[in-house]
This record gives structure tokens, C-alpha cells and sequence, in this order.
């Protein structure tokens, strides 16, 4: 199992559509992470910076990596590009973090 993690930025303003949107989480976008081994999967959000940091762990990270060709994927992003920064694939800007420590 591999504990991944990661920031992402959302425009100022957009706090409440992202949860709202998470919320409604499409079922086809669960499943299909779930699919690709993803699991724990958790976001969280620094509200006076309107970063967001992501958790999951995953089974196989190639697996997971190769989510992102998906068209489910590719819709997801599509429908978050309004509300955060992303990348011109519409892909988030994200930042991989390092993991440095960890207490099972």
C-alpha cells in the first residue's frame, strides 16, 4: 500500500462550491477511483489560503496514475476547472508531497 499526498489551489471564492461538489461526488468518479485502488481517500482544506491538501493511499501507484487517461477522469476535471487552478489539460495544479514520517 503507498500513502500518496498532494496541494491543490482553488480560486478565492470557490471554498463552498468544491464541498459542495465532493459532496455530490458522481458515482461513476467513486467507483472508477475505487477501481484504480484508490481508498482513504480524504481531502482537506486550508481556509485562508484556499489550498487544498489530498491523502489516498492506493495499491499500486502506476495503476492509480493511469486513472488520469479515463474519460470519467478527464470530465471531472473539466467540471472543477472553473472553480481552481489547473493545468491546461484542465488537470489541477497539483504539488506531490514527500512523505517523512509515519505512526501506524
Amino acid at each position: 500500500m503507498y500513502r500518496l499526498a498532494s496541494i491543490m489551489y482553488l480560486y478565492p471564492g470557490n471554498q463552498v462550491e468544491y464541498e459542495r461538489r465532493h459532496t455530490e461526488l458522481w458515482p461513476e468518479m467513486s467507483n472508477s477511483l475505487k477501481e484504480y485502488g484508490a481508498s482513504n481517500y480524504s481531502i482537506f482544506l486550508d481556509e485562508e489560503k484556499d489550498t487544498l491538501f489530498a491523502y489516498v493511499e492506493v495499491k499500486d501507484k502506476e495503476t492509480y496514475e493511469s486513472f488520469s487517461n479515463t474519460e470519467i477522469c478527464k470530465k471531472w476535471w473539466e467540471y472543477m476547472a472553473p472553480i481552481m487552478k489547473t493545468n491546461d489539460d484542465n488537470s489541477p495544479i497539483s504539488k506531490s508531497l514527500r512523505q517523512v514520517f509515519y505512526l501506524e
